[in-house]
């Protein structure tokens, strides 16, 4: 699980918040059944539920059958070494322990319940997880401190007859292997050949060097260093976890041991490896500074002193991050797929060679549109998948399937693997991964400066320091400094350390400028110099447009305070339509992200402006890593029954027809038809290669009702709507919005800058 002291985007109160509201905790329980009539809870409760009872009696592997164990893993710890944190009790490791389910479903659809054992005895906690330890398919271990961790993880182990699995030591050992089999490979190195040291013998340490050796590197090429030197045979003190790993060696330093080394591994502390000891490595070091939030050595320093090394950290911000979560929800899920009796050494080793596999594979679009300016290729800055590639559902899993059922561990063998693939394809949420994947583009494009036209406002202040802190660009905020500083300090900002600029539109150097600039574009509109002068001075909308107008900012967030059709009247007469502009919404449901058009700029379109804003819709989604397929939504199906409204749509279809565009578009037809294939049996003639995942609506009401609908009944969530088409982005929020809406819009607008400069 990623450490919580990375990049934190977040005040003390965001973090309360988001854990508090509206629901208390992370996650709930839904029913997989109906329960609307009498029958259903006759079948799922007494007497039907008697029959299934039974046949679990006489067998109790029918339990995989009849109940959710095949696919339930529990997140079990008792608070001894929280995160980086320490040992602060069992309830104080619920939030994290709800965190980590989170990302079992979340990347995995692995469903997962915490327990929180209180207990710090490992005998008494071996009992009680023994004890319940049949009711789930699988174990994760978590934040429990080592030595005491290893004990338990090998009794537990014996003790169940699932997998038990502690991630504080292995997924790190996964990840790391997975790294150092392809970082050998581009430096032309062999596992058995290379000189490892390991700096940090805690339990993601020993378990890394490991797994390392089950994947091929030789017993005594290793050198393991502790916080008392080099951890070598008949050193006493040494407990029976180290001294597996000792070797006989006369070295007693981190620094003896690191001359003419290949590899050093660290999992220690902030400064334990110097830019001497880099030095003094063999050529082509592989150095895995993973300490987090600070690594042993900074890539820059390593770089300073060698410039052959190829460095992985635990950051998101370098290249190389080693992340857990790449590792347990695929290994998971591979073991629960085949019922698993445990997670074995070779179940990991086959899970750290598909990591590595895949991380020589091309890069899908969906992943390089993330990093755009930056195609991803197998090399000293890829040697390991990121957490957000699709792939990694359907790749990792099968490969540790197939390694549980060569050793004889699994239950329920996979006769057809690549059914299974084609299974998992289909498994996972893809609409989770939109906005990490902007994000993540955003962060890796050139630095774009965001105006917030609302700098005053304490939301505004919140968002703009979550998207600086998350690096996503540079805020810039509207506003009286006194004012904004006043707020900041009120929602516990440290206004100082935020390194955000603040321009006051009245005082700034560029106010006359600025008034020349928008007088000379609006004097023949009916506008007199001294209006602009008090636009310029007093409207922030008209300030911060005409920043972006100038060049010197890239793109604007507004309409906190403000209605969405003031607010874009302000602005259109600052910034130009390039070629058409749009209201685009974002609808995230499970299994599926729908872009909803147009949901704020053409109140009754005709047919050339329907098919004006499938084409901008259809340029947007594609710029968003998607293959653009356009429905035309209607009452009617294909001319039945018929109308006025919908014969507009069916010209807009003919317009597309002779325009000969390069996306899939088909209509008039109703939602079900253009969502749901098996229901076009009755029109074998549709176009549509899959389910429709733009929507474009006969008209705004129809649009806005629609996803408001959704939105009010829960079950989804929509963004935007956002606005799409002006010369430079400007994202108009709600009146009234949440930091979090606030921020996706800042986020957006760089997004579509950046795309715009690409073009």
């Amino acid at each position: 699980m990623p450490d919580i002291t990375d990049k934190q985007t977040f005040s003390d109160d965001d973090a309360r918040d988001f854990h508090r509201v509206p629901t208390p905790g992370k996650i709930s329980m839904a029913p997989t059944k109906p329960m609307a009539t009498q029958r259903d809870l006759s079948l799922a409760y007494s007497p039907g539920v008697a029959v299934p009872v039974l046949d679990i009696a006489v067998d109790p592997d029918k339990a995989y059958d009849f109940t959710s164990k095949g696919n339930l893993v529990a997140v079990i710890s008792n608070g001894t070494a929280i995160l980086g944190l320490g040992n602060l009790g069992h309830m104080a490791s619920k939030p994290v322990m709800e965190g980590k389910s989170v990302l079992f479903k979340r990347f995995a659809d692995v469903d997962s319940f915490d327990i929180e054992v209180k207990t710090t005895d490992p005998a008494e906690f071996i009992t009680v997880v023994k004890n319940i330890g049949d009711t789930w398919g699988g174990i994760n271990l978590e934040d429990i401190k080592s030595p005491e961790c290893f004990e338990i993880e090998s009794q537990l182990q014996d003790l169940l007859d699932i997998p038990v699995f502690h991630d504080d030591q292995h997924g790190t050992a996964i990840i790391s292997t997975a790294g150092l089999i392809n970082a050998c490979e581009i430096a032309g190195k062999k596992l058995e050949d290379i000189k490892v040291v390991l700096s940090g013998a805690g339990a993601a340490g020993l378990s890394s060097i490991g797994l390392m050796k089950a994947a091929g590197v030789r017993h005594e090429n290793t050198v393991i260093v502790d916080r008392d030197g080099v951890v070598y045979r008949g050193r006493p003190g040494v407990d029976q976890w180290k001294a597996a790993h000792a070797t006989d060696t006369p070295l007693r330093t981190l620094a003896e041991a690191m001359v003419g080394a290949d590899v050093v591994i660290g999992l220690s502390a902030k400064g334990a490896i110097t830019k001497e000891m880099v030095a003094s490595m063999a050529p082509n070091p592989i150095i895995f500074a993973m300490a987090n939030p600070d690594p042993e050595i900074t890539p820059e320093d390593v770089q300073s002193v060698r410039s052959d090394a190829i460095i992985a950290t635990g950051r998101s911000d370098y290249p190389n991050q080693v992340n857990n979560v790449l590792a347990f929800p695929y290994l998971f899920r591979g073991a629960l797929d085949v019922r698993a009796r445990q997670v074995n050494h070779e179940m990991k080793v086959a899970c750290a060679q598909a990591l590595a596999a895949l991380a020589r594979e091309d890069v899908p679009d969906e992943v390089a549109a993330a990093y755009r300016g930056r195609k991803l290729r197998f090399g000293r800055d890829y040697i390991i998948p990121t957490p957000f590639d699709p792939r990694l559902i359907w790749y990792i899993p099968p490969f540790v399937a197939k390694a549980a059922m060569d050793t004889g561990v699994a239950r329920k063998p996979i006769e057809d693997m690549d059914a299974y693939r084609a299974s998992l394809r289909r498994r996972l949420d893809p609409s989770a991964a939109l906005m990490q994947n902007i994000s993540a583009a955003v962060r890796a494009a050139p630095n774009k400066r965001v105006v917030f036209a609302e700098g005053e406002e304490t939301s505004v202040i919140r968002a703009a320091w979550a998207f600086k802190q998350a690096e996503l660009g540079t805020p810039i905020l509207i506003g009286r400094e006194e004012l904004i500083r006043q707020n900041a300090a009120e929602a516990g900002l440290n206004f100082d350390d935020l390194g955000m600029e603040i321009v006051n539109a009245r005082v700034s150097e560029h106010n006359a400028e600025y008034t020349d600039w928008l007088y000379e574009r609006l004097q023949r509109r009916g506008y007199l110099r001294r209006d602009v002068q008090r636009m310029i001075n007093q409207d922030r909308n008209y300030f911060a447009a005409t920043m972006c107008a100038r060049g010197d900012a890239d793109c604007m967030v507004t309409g906190v305070t403000r209605n969405f059709n003031m607010a874009l009247r302000e602005v259109r007469r600052v910034l130009d339509v390039k070629e058409r502009m749009i209201g685009l919404s974002v609808l995230l449901a499970k299994g599926r992200t729908l872009f909803v058009a147009d949901t704020s700029i053409h109140e009754l379109p005709n047919a050339a402006e329907l098919a004006e804003i499938a084409v901008q819709a259809a340029e947007t989604v594609r710029k968003l890593g998607k293959t653009p397929r356009v429905a035309f939504l209607s009452y009617s199906s294909f001319g039945n029954p018929p109308g006025d409204r919908a014969e507009k749509v069916r010209e807009a279809i003919r317009i597309l027809d002779q325009r000969g565009v390069s996306f899939e578009y088909e209509g008039e037809m109703p939602p079900e038809l253009a969502l749901d294939p098996d229901a076009r049996a009755a029109y074998p003639f549709m176009r549509l290669t899959g389910h429709a995942n733009v929507l474009v609506m006969p008209a705004i009401h129809s649009a806005a009702i629609s996803t408001r609908l959704v939105q009010a009944l829960g079950g989804a969530t929509v963004i935007g709507p956002l606005l799409v088409g002006l010369e430079k982005s400007v994202q108009i929020v709600s009146l009234g919005a949440s930091v979090n809406e606030i921020l996706t819009a800042a986020t957006f607008a760089a997004y579509e800058e950046g795309a715009a400069a690409d073009e």
